[in-house]
Formats: C-alpha cells, sequence, structure tokens
C-alpha cells in the first residue's frame, strides 16, 4: 500500500513540475508584453505632446503677430485724429 501511495505521489509531482515551469514563462511573457507595450504607449505620448506644442505654438505666434498688424493699422488711423482739446464739454 505504501508503494501505490508513494508511486502516485511520485507520478503527481512529475507531472506538476512542468505546469509550474510554465506558469513562471508565461509571468515572464506577460512582464514582456507589458513592458513592450508600456514604451510603445511612452513613445507615441511623446510625439503627440511634440505636435501639439509645435501646432500652438504657431497658432500663438500667427496670432500675435495680427493682433500686431490690426494695431499698428489702428494707431495709424488714429494717430491724424488726435488733437489736444481746450475746451470742457457740455
Amino acid at each position: 500500500m505504501k508503494k501505490i501511495i508513494l508511486s502516485t505521489a511520485l507520478l503527481l509531482a512529475t507531472v506538476a513540475l512542468p505546469s509550474f515551469a510554465q506558469v513562471g514563462q508565461d509571468l515572464k511573457s506577460a512582464g514582456k508584453d507589458v513592458k513592450d507595450a508600456t514604451v510603445t504607449g511612452a513613445d507615441k505620448t511623446a510625439t503627440g505632446t511634440k505636435k501639439v506644442y509645435q501646432t500652438t505654438k504657431n497658432g500663438v505666434k500667427k496670432g500675435v503677430n495680427k493682433t500686431a498688424t490690426v494695431t499698428q493699422k489702428g494707431a495709424g488711423k488714429v494717430a491724424g485724429k488726435t488733437t489736444a482739446s481746450t475746451s470742457s464739454p457740455k
């Protein structure tokens, strides 16, 4: 009886060992996949951030230039019309 129990225990141990090794390999593979996905996501985020920065920078620059141009035109129109008035309003 002891031989049967011992044989069964050894058989189960030999069957279980490869499955534990497979679990370890699966965990390593999953970890590598997560790492690769993180690196890819970080690269795409960096690229997107750079594009948004450049677009915003160019938009602000255009807006400032347009504002300066309009202000200069408006100042030119007003420049000849301003005079010092000595009379008080009624």
